[in-house]
């Protein structure tokens, strides 16, 4: 219940507020005698004057408007009703005067141009009254001059680190403004603060100040400039040891265990911008697939540097030698040869080829350990699903020896497909893999120390 009265109470407080409000709007609009509106006037002062065409027109007359003896600043009356006065703030009134007349110096007028920034706020209020109705500006003859910017830095790098060197963009820009305050500047200066202990390299934006021949800060309020800001960087770097690596693929039967390598030079000394070698330790030289590796070999490379470093070690190429641990050949006849991925029915399947001879390679133990009943060629019928007659189709070699054996070579079978007699029942068939009979699968990836292939 106390939840109701609350909530009526507050609504008959909107509703006396949106009464009033109208009540007031009414009386506003119509309390003249006549049942006009009623129009007041209100005054805004200290309102900017906005000068136009200064940096065009007029300063490519060789002349400049000077801050002594220019109005900067007028006061404003605008007349209307309290409602729509009361909408105007003091942003809204645009005061402007133009320049664009001026081809003497001296002191002159010109006329101010009044408006509003929103153009429909015209339509509700208009100007009374503009103190002073016109400007007066001050018009000197414009001087150019180029400055160089120098730049102070503040603060230090952290203990390990260097500062590199500091880029200024622009290095020098253009001035403007009477010649005797000109002559007054040697340079632009800009201060860079890097903080303490910096890691990182710096980049800003700043502002800048004039100084004199004998380095004092000069007033630029009369000195105009065609830039805003001058961009500055300071690389922070950093010294570091790098190691060289290669980036090694293993395969079954060649495991970079099994191998000795050695790099020389084993690192190198880099030196550049903290930013890029914060979380570099290592150059890799290249990548090696180790199955292309002979019992030994040695390998020149370019050592590779991250771009914007220097090496600083006077080497730029490493040599990698490699060598096997142990490691053998050799090849192992089978005749388990299955196929796999037929999968139109009514179909009849049959092996042509009764042995394949397969090369492995890996060490010796692993190697010698291998025997026929360890390896299965799978034909694979994928592509063949909707053929009939007799193929060469692609095959697999599975490895179940329990040792780390690599295959080399490519293999085929020979089959035969044919539609199955439509009176032959249906049997598991004979050359189909058996889910109970695991073996390793190997890629079959070329070996250089393979015996010649034999397709059968």
């Amino acid at each position: 219940m106390k939840i109701d009265i609350r909530k009526r109470k507050a609504f008959y407080i909107a509703l006396a507020v949106l009464m009033a409000v109208t009540i007031w709007i009414y009386v506003d609009m119509t309390g003249s005698p006549d049942g006009t509106a009623r129009i007041m006037t209100k005054e805004f002062k200290d309102i900017p004057i906005e000068y136009l065409w200064e940096d065009t027109v007029l300063a490519d007359r060789g002349l400049m408007l000077l801050e002594e003896g220019t109005d900067t600043t007028v006061d404003v009356t605008l007349r209307g009703t309290r409602w729509n006065l009361s909408l105007i703030d003091r942003d809204d009134i645009l005061i402007q005067a133009d320049l664009s007349g001026i081809t003497t110096t001296g002191v002159q007028t010109v006329s101010n141009k009044t408006g509003f920034t929103t153009r429909s706020l015209s339509q509700i209020v208009e100007f009374a009254d503009i103190k002073p109705y016109t400007a007066t500006v001050n018009i000197g003859e414009l001087y150019s001059k180029t400055v160089d910017v120098h730049c102070e830095v503040v603060g230090n790098v952290a203990e390990g680190y260097s500062a590199g060197e500091l880029t200024i963009s622009p290095t020098t820009f253009e001035i403007r403004g009477q010649q005797e305050i000109l002559d007054q500047v040697s340079y632009a200066k800009v201060t860079l603060d890097v903080g303490t202990d910096a890691v990182s390299s710096v980049s800003q934006l700043l502002d800048f100040e004039f100084y004199d021949a004998n380095d004092q800060l000069l007033d630029d309020k009369d000195i105009h400039s065609n830039v805003e800001q001058v961009q500055v960087n300071l690389p922070v770097n950093v010294t570091k040891e790098l190691a060289l690596t290669v980036d090694f693929r293993e395969s079954p039967g060649a495991r970079l265990s099994n191998v000795l390598v050695d790099i020389n030079p084993k690192s190198i000394t880099v030196t550049g911008e903290a930013d890029i070698l914060r979380d570099v330790d290592t150059l890799v030289l290249s990548e090696f697939d180790l199955t292309k590796l002979d019992s030994s070999a040695v390998y020149n490379y370019v050592i590779p540097v991250p771009e914007g470093c220097e090496n600083l070690s006077g080497v730029s190429q490493a040599t990698m030698r490699l060598h096997f641990k142990d490691m053998t050949t050799a090849t192992v006849t089978t005749d388990r040869i299955r196929y796999e991925n037929l999968h139109t029915e009514g179909r009849q399947v049959d092996l042509l080829t009764m042995e394949v001879s397969v090369d492995i390679f890996g060490t010796h133990a692993d190697v010698e350990a291998v025997t026929g009943d360890d390896i299965i060629v799978v034909a694979d019928l994928t592509d063949f699903n909707n053929a009939v007659g007799s193929y060469t189709v692609p095959a697999k070699v599975l490895i179940n020896s329990g040792g780390d054996v690599g295959v080399s070579g490519t293999y085929q079978v020979r089959v035969n497909i044919s539609d199955a007699p439509e009176d032959q029942p249906t049997e598991e068939q004979p050359g189909e893999e058996s889910a109970e009979e695991p073996a390793q699968l190997r890629d079959g990836a070329p070996f250089p120390m393979r015996r010649p292939r034999r397709f059968i």
